[in-house]
């Protein structure tokens, strides 16, 4: 009875992780990034290095991005210029803006996956989001946005999106019973970047989707 018992268990403990989905972040900036995931934690990769993580099925508000002009010390304490997630390389919380995101949610509504680039919170870094598996075309965020970032948005190291300036509903979205429309400086982001999302309310197309089980890589300057 006790071994069954603990084979049991054994079966639980192993079977979220036979759904995981895998996902390998690549760092093709000619300078050093410091990834960071949600979950996942973070890792330091120089130019051309890879980290690979595994998500368990299910999870929703996954996040990726990367980290700029980050000194962390032997204990993993520190800052970053950009995305820095409260001092620690390791993160376990979101990434201050601005930084560019993959952001997405597994084996939800008919175990679809759903994944987007959005610069809701901004722009540092130009990334590729792509299923490895072929399902669907893949996303991208390549545009100098950083060098031709409007002077009220600049901000060190990256370009803010105006909700982060400006702190206003007609930019953050954030009353219920308001519309939220796109502005002139939404237009700037999805003019550079036409599948990320610019805006918290910004349209469905910018939302794509695989099998559930699909594995990913993102690519820092793809």
């Amino acid at each position: 009875m006790a071994s069954s018992k603990l084979l049991s268990l054994l079966l639980l403990l192993i079977l979220p992780l036979s759904h995981a989905a895998t996902f390998e972040i690549v760092n093709q900036c000619p300078y050093t990034v410091w990834a960071a995931a949600v979950p996942g934690g973070g890792q330091q990769l120089n130019s051309g290095q890879t980290w690979t993580i595994n998500v368990n099925a299910g999870t929703t508000g996954g996040r990726v991005w990367a980290r700029t002009g980050c000194n962390f010390d032997a204990s993993g304490h520190g800052s970053c210029q950009t995305g820095d997630c409260g001092g620690l390389l390791a993160c376990q919380a979101y990434g201050q803006p601005p930084n560019t995101l993959a952001e997405y949610a597994l084996n939800q509504f008919n175990n679809l996956d759903f994944f987007d680039i959005s610069l809701v919170d901004g722009f540092n870094v130009p990334m590729d989001f792509s299923p490895t598996g072929g399902c669907a075309r893949g996303i991208r965020c390549s545009a100098d946005i950083n060098g031709q970032c409007p002077a009220e948005l600049k901000a060190p190291g990256g370009c803010n999106n105006p909700c982060t300036v400006f702190k206003t509903d007609e930019y953050c979205c954030n009353c219920g019973s308001c519309s939220c429309e796109p502005t002139d400086y939404s237009r700037f982001f999805k003019e550079r970047c036409p599948d990320a999302y610019s805006y918290p309310k910004d349209d469905q197309t910018s939302t794509f989707t695989c099998p559930g089980r699909t594995n990913y890589r993102v690519v820092f300057c793809p």
